[in-house]
């Protein structure tokens, strides 16, 4: 319980604040303008804009209500393009965050010359994405060695394996692109956790360990519940960085070969910039932002509240 000090504290800054309206909106007002000009006015732009048909040139005046969106819906690249992402976001949260999350409980504090391995995991994470695409295409493309050496030895650990080309089989080339991707972010992953461990006093897992827990007890009862907060945060960095994915694709497949690879990102792009419909691909763009929106209240209601209901207390 707080205390009476505190309490009278509380209630001392808050009548200041409210005291001062006009230095609050004076802090505000600048910060207010710039999400204005380039948050919210481009969403609104671009609502408006996929009311029409139209190719990028002159003014507006084709307008064809919602005639774009019912044409998305119905156009099967459009469906191959959202179960892509969906994949992308399950093998994301389902192998992405675990590695990370192991890699973090085992560098994180005991493990000799952990600053290393911290530095090195974290490495392609500062790597950008379109150098990340051009090292990787090098990779899997198969007239080089390191192809050869990668298909060698997935063909000794998997019996059926098909030693064929990655980017150009529409059967793997989904895969490559999980792989880079994850090779580029979990190291990000890794070090959120890596902070959320070091924020858990250890006399706790030390205490269930006097208690009669195992290594394993105390990490699955103690370790991640007070994880927790962290491991939700991720996920909703993962869920949303996989949804708004584009560089790393583009450079890499264009989306191919044959739609095997795209994504809501490069069907926006395909459809909107280089077969010149605007209006088309600002469709596509409501579309994608109304899932990430919907996705971000459903995660603020569902794992934020109480921390917003601490906040005002």
């Amino acid at each position: 319980m707080q205390s009476t000090f505190q309490l009278e504290k509380k209630a001392n800054g808050t009548k200041r604040l409210r005291g001062q309206p006009s230095t609050i909106i004076l802090f505000l007002l600048p910060a207010a303008i710039l999400f204005l000009t380039f948050v919210i006015f481009p969403i609104i732009q671009g609502a408006y804009i996929s009311l029409y048909k139209w190719n990028g040139l002159g003014p507006l005046e084709n307008f064809v209500g919602f005639d774009n969106f019912a044409t998305m819906f119905e156009h099967e690249p459009f469906h191959q393009a959202l179960i892509h992402n969906l994949v992308i976001i399950v093998l994301s949260i389902g192998l992405q965050l675990p590695i990370a999350l192991g890699l973090a409980l085992l560098v994180g504090r005991k493990l000799p010359g952990r600053t290393f391995f911290r530095t090195l995991f974290f490495l392609p994470y500062v790597i950008s994405e379109a150098i990340s695409a051009i090292l990787w295409s090098f990779i899997f493309n198969p007239r080089f060695a390191a192809s050869e050496i990668i298909n060698a030895v997935l063909d000794t650990i998997l019996p059926f394996f098909d030693p064929g080309p990655w980017l150009g089989d529409p059967q793997k080339v989904l895969s490559a692109i999980f792989i880079v991707l994850t090779w580029k972010y979990f190291g990000l992953h890794m070090i959120l956790y890596i902070a959320g461990l070091q924020g858990i006093p250890t006399e706790i897992e030390e205490a269930a360990s006097i208690d009669g827990a195992n290594q394993w007890q105390t990490l699955r009862f103690v370790t991640i519940p007070m994880l927790s907060r962290t491991i939700y945060t991720t996920i909703y960095l993962s869920v949303l960085g996989s949804l708004q994915q584009f560089d790393l694709v583009w450079l890499m497949t264009e989306g191919g070969p044959v739609g095997a690879s795209e994504v809501l990102t490069t069907y926006m792009y395909r459809h909107g910039f280089v077969s010149f419909k605007l209006g088309y691909g600002a469709g596509v763009a409501v579309v994608l932002f109304s899932i990430c929106l919907v996705f971000s209240l459903i995660y603020q209601y569902l794992f934020m509240r109480e921390d917003y209901a601490g906040a005002v207390e």
